[in-house]
């Protein structure tokens, strides 16, 4: 990995946490549905799930060999298998619990 690379990653999440930002401003707005994962205080919205889903599809596309480990997907069961890869942690919305609660 050179650091022309990780300009370029730099850049890329940028635009993309700008659009994850427009995602999670619309929630803001509205009820949201909230689900729990592991236990009462572990939540999820519908937010954090779009969210991920975002990140992971326009970071797919850029980066086809990159490997992710979201952390709703991975509470459902996604695994990802490690290798030399560059791997993306994802934590869509964090704090969900003071999101939920405006």
């Amino acid at each position: 990995m050179t650091a022309e690379d990780i300009d370029i990653y730099y850049k890329t999440i940028l635009n993309l946490v700008s659009l994850a930002g427009k995602i999670v401003c619309e929630g803001f707005a509205i009820t949201k549905q909230v689900k729990t994962k592991d236990g009462a205080a572990d939540l999820v919205t519908e937010f954090d799930q779009r969210v991920e889903e975002v990140l992971i599809k326009n970071l797919r596309e850029k980066f086809p060999t990159h490997k992710f480990i979201g952390e709703e997907s991975t509470s459902i069961g996604t695994k990802t298998i490690f290798s030399n890869d560059p791997t993306w942690i994802i934590d869509p919305i964090d704090g969900t619990t003071n999101f939920v609660h405006g």
